[in-house]
Formats: C-alpha cells, structure tokens, sequence
C-alpha cells in the first residue's frame, strides 16, 4: 500500500486535502470518489529517508532550509514537473489533437495503462508539436501528477474544456468514454467551421477580383482613353457616365497613397475599438443581428453552446461548472452574457428555461427543448438533439447563403466591369458618328 496527498473539491465546491492509502494512483482516485470528492491534485508521498549518522547530520540552518521541501512532499514534486519550457507549448492543428484523441481512447478502452498508452503513441506519425507535449505529460505523469493535471502544462494545446472534462473522466472512471466524446466533439465542431470558410471562400476571392479589376482599368486603362478622347474631341462635352468614370480615375490616381492610408488607418481602428469591451461586445451584437450572416453565425453559436455543454453534462461535470467552461469557450460576447446569466439563475436554484428566453440569442424552440429536458431529467441528450438540429440548419443556411451570394457578385461584377466599357465607348461613338458624318459631307 502507498500513501497519496490529494486536494479535491466537495459537492458545494469546497477545497479539501487529505492523504488516503491506496494500492495505486487508480485505487486512490476511486477511494476519494467514493468519499463524493473530486480529486484535482494527487502525488504520492515519499517514503522517509533512512536515518542519518549523528555525524552526517547537516547543520541546524541547512536543516531548518530543507524542513519546508520536506513538508510539501511528492505531490508539490508533481507540480515542478509540470512547469515546462516555452517551446513545448506550442499550437497543434485540430486534425491532429482529433487524431491523437481517438487513437488515445481506442488504446485505453484496449485496457493499456495510461503510460504505456502514451509511449505507444509518441512512436507514431504526427508533428513534431505534438511529440514534444507527449514527452511533456509523460513526463508529469512519471512525477506524480494526474493526465489533467499534465495536460494544463500546455493551455495552447489543451483548453478549458478539453482539461476539465478529462479530469471529469479520472473522477468518473471512464476516460476513454470521455475521450471519444472529445473526438466527436471536436470533428463536429471543425466541420462546422470548414463549411463557414468554405462558404466564404468563393465570394472574397470574386471580390478581390472585382476591386482589382476596377483598380486596374480606373489607373491603366482610363487615362489612355481619356488623352484619346482629348486629342480627338477636342475639349468637347462628354457623356455624364464617362465624365463620372473620368473623375473618379483622376482621383483615384491622385489620391491613391492617401486612399491605401484612409483603408489601413479605418482597418486599425476597427481593431482597436474591437479591443475595447464595449465595442467588442457592439461588434458581437452586429454579428448576429445583420441580415444572412447573422442567422448563420446565431445558429452556429447555438450548435457550439448545445453540443459543448450536453457533452460536457454527459461526461459528469457539475452543471454549473458546466456553464462556466461553456461561457468562457464561447466567442461572441453576447452569447457569453446571455451563458453567464443562465449560470447566476442556476446558482439561485433557479430553471435554465427563464434565462435562456430572456437574452433574446435563443429561440424559443431551443427553449422549450431545454425545459422538456430539465423537467424530464434528459438534459444532456435533449442538448445533443438542440446540435444535431443547429448543426443540420448551419449546413442549410450555408448552402442558401452560397446559392445567394454567387449570382449576386457576378452581377455586381458585371455591372462595375460593365459601366466602365459603357463609360469608354459612349465618346467612341460619337467620335465615329462625326468622322462617319464628316465622310459623307465630303
């Protein structure tokens, strides 16, 4: 039997410590569980030193400076371990954290040791990113500390969510349940971003193209044109389209430095009033309350709120602890307030249903879902139902928005590229009307 130091939170949140007697970490874990404590910290104590000779004894001062080191005992050696070099906390694709994930908890469900599960894994293929965390864990694993407790050595890699439902598994027993839930979750969550961008792929490029064109024919093209019209015309009137094109060439040409300038200065600005928290969350807001867009980014947020906290609620995370991680993985800040203020209702003992109806980012068929699943106790799976539905009508609205917006450039193109040829051959005509009336004069 070994002695572990552990700290753990109660029901109410409180902080307790301890030590228990176990015969290994797992044991240990499962012996605090039962106590209906959840376990944040773990470390082995260390044997003491065998007894030191009278005459190998250290000085009073040297043994009045080990006495504090020797009263943390191994579980603070954990969190040394812990406190890795910058470089291994790097970013890793989502593709590769989904792939490291599923592999993970098909090898601990295989009933490997979480060590073991870990070595097999750094023989495989993946960035070199990765292999550095996995020495990492491993590493703090070796010292004494839990997989979540590793796993905060790299909050680049591994965030809130991902942390606190992995230790939600360690309390629960299930990790490799929650793993594969992670999985799922994070495929799911990056499919729905690759169809966003992928939806906005086409119309940037057809309006970079557009203003490129434009820019191109206002400093190249028309200043030919216009000496031509000079020369032949003589000073003669133009046509008020081609006048229009003319002026705006000239000023395009002259103010060319000052307009690149005027656009940077408005994109910084932007930036940092963006930065500031009350045009953040006025930025936010616009988000989703324009027309299109707004609809899409509401629903997606929507789908992420319900998938994240049913995910989370399945994996035996408190509710309420639940909501926070939600709220603080959430981007939007006015989804972020409508999520806290369902937190504060339920830390009154009061229903999700109220709160939820009241932000006004929620639909009242979201809703209702919700109240069904509280009053039946089904919550989680009426959450995961919400994401299905959100994440099949993002899919649609993306479809919609790309059929609409197509066209819609195409012909906003058309007509740029188009008034500016109708611009140029307006003169012409008049120029061959004269030469053409001026022949048969003659």
């Amino acid at each position: 039997m070994a002695t572990f130091q552990f700290i753990a939170k109660d029901s109410a949140g409180q902080e307790r410590r301890g030590t228990i007697e176990a015969g290994d970490r797992n044991g240990a874990i499962a012996a605090i569980r039962a106590q209906g404590l959840f376990p944040s910290a773990l470390g082995e104590v260390k044997s003491a030193p065998a007894p030191v000779p009278a005459a190998a004894k250290p000085a009073r001062g040297a043994a009045k400076a080990a006495k504090p080191a020797a009263k943390k005992g191994g579980m603070m050696n954990a969190q040394i371990n812990l406190k890795l070099p910058a470089f291994l906390r790097g970013r890793v694709k989502p593709k590769d954290l989904t792939t490291f994930t599923r592999q993970l908890a098909t090898l601990v469900n295989a009933g490997l040791p979480l060590m073991r599960c870990i070595e097999v894994m750094k023989k495989q293929k993946m960035a070199p990113s990765m292999k550095d965390c996995l020495d990492g864990i491993s590493e703090g694993i070796a010292g004494g500390a839990t997989f979540s407790e590793s796993l905060t050595a790299f909050p680049k890699i591994f965030d809130n969510l991902y942390v606190n439902m992995v230790k939600a598994g360690e309390a629960g027993g299930v990790l490799e349940v929650v793993l594969n839930r992670l999985a799922e979750f994070a495929e799911k969550a990056q499919k729905i971003k690759n169809k966003v961008k992928g939806a906005m792929i086409y119309p940037s490029v057809v309006l970079v193209a557009a203003i490129g064109i434009t820019a191109f024919l206002l400093v190249t093209v028309i200043p030919k044109f216009q000496q031509v019209f000079n020369d032949i015309l003589g000073g003669q009137a133009l046509p008020a389209i081609t006048q229009f094109v003319m002026n705006l060439s000239e000023f395009v040409q002259n103010n060319g430095l000052q307009i690149a300038v005027g656009v940077a200065a408005f994109i910084v600005l932007m930036k940092v009033v963006g930065k500031t928290k009350g045009g953040a969350f006025f930025f936010d807001k616009l988000r989703i309350s324009v027309p299109i867009i707004g609809t899409l980014v509401r629903r997606t947020a929507i789908a992420q709120f319900s998938r994240t906290l049913g995910t989370l609620l399945s994996s035996g995370v408190p509710i309420l602890q639940a909501l926070v991680i939600v709220r603080d993985t959430t981007a939007n800040r006015v989804v972020r307030k409508a999520i806290q203020t369902v937190h504060d209702a339920v830390k009154e003992g009061e229903s999700m249903t109220d709160p939820l109806a009241d932000s006004g980012v929620f639909p009242p068929m979201v809703v209702s879902m919700v109240q069904v699943g509280e009053e039946t106790g089904a919550l989680p799976d009426m959450l995961t139902r919400i994401a299905n539905t959100y994440d099949d009508e993002v899919d649609n609205a993306v479809a919609g928005m790309t059929a609409a917006i197509e066209p819609a450039l195409i012909i906003f193109l058309a007509v740029v590229v188009g008034t500016i040829v109708v611009a140029m051959f307006l003169p012409m005509i008049k120029i061959i009307s004269s030469v053409s009336g001026g022949s048969t004069m003659g």
